[in-house]
């Protein structure tokens, strides 16, 4: 089956940058946009967003909690309402830009601590879905199979698409194991070979290195903030065209 390779972009913010975007743009099938609220300024969501179009590389809204000290990594106790709005706000700001530059908004994707709360409390899961049906919806979310934002999407109607990361150590439980966690962000040998176990049997490693999990995903992230990201992709990239596994972008 074809697998998409996602990766989280236009993080910077003002002057200051993160990664090299025109780099990923060129190796990614799927963009993941900041919208403004964890990193990302009109600007460079603009720039991105071109970029992106130019390269034929689908976008997705990156959405977040209001953070953009914390990076959007910060649990933050918001109602459900104002997620729900925060994300519907957040998905409209990069579409103008997205159809400004030709295109429009794919997907949705929450970011950080917004990804793993929502994921286990269905109140939250429920809001993104919320932002998601009044916005657009022909919009996918992308996500962790097996949790509440799936169970959402699908009582919403909603296409949900599972996700599955290679530079990141997973629990037994099959979640990400905090990045405070010895060995929790792989180096590029180990994310790459996740990545193709992964594509080719749904598992990856546990983070203390007893076993494996099982991980559903038709889309794997390479997070585009670490000074090695662009060569990981690549190498990611070779590794499943060389076990034979297409990647295009899943919509």
């Amino acid at each position: 089956m074809p697998l998409d390779l996602n990766s989280d972009l236009g993080e910077g913010f003002g002057p200051w940058t993160m990664g090299d975007d025109a780099a990923m743009l060129d190796i990614v099938t799927s963009a993941n946009i900041a919208c403004g609220f964890h990193a990302g300024d009109p600007t460079i969501m603009r720039r991105t967003c071109l970029l992106a179009v130019e390269k034929g590389v689908r976008i997705g809204a990156h959405v977040g909690y209001r953070d953009l000290a914390g990076f959007g990594r910060r649990e933050i106790a918001v109602a459900p309402a104002e997620i729900r709005d925060e994300v519907l706000y957040q998905i409209g700001g990069l579409d103008a830009f997205v159809k400004a530059a030709g295109d429009r908004v794919r997907y949705v994707k929450p970011h950080g601590a917004l990804y793993h709360s929502a994921a286990r409390d269905p109140q939250l899961a429920d809001s993104v879905l919320a932002a998601i049906t009044e916005y657009d919806l022909r919009l996918t979310l992308l996500g962790p199979a097996g949790t509440q934002l799936e169970r959402a999407a699908r009582e919403a109607g909603v296409r949900f698409v599972g996700e599955g990361f290679a530079d990141r150590a997973y629990l037994a439980n099959g979640m990400l194991a905090a990045r405070s966690v010895p060995g929790s962000v792989l180096p590029p040998n180990e994310a790459v070979t996740q990545a193709v176990s992964i594509a080719m049997s749904g598992t990856a490693r546990t983070v203390d290195g007893s076993g494996v999990v099982s991980v559903s995903a038709a889309s794997i992230c390479v997070h585009g903030d670490s000074p090695a990201a662009v060569e990981m992709a690549r190498l990611i990239r070779s590794a499943l065209d060389n076990v034979g596994v297409p990647v295009e972008p899943f919509g």
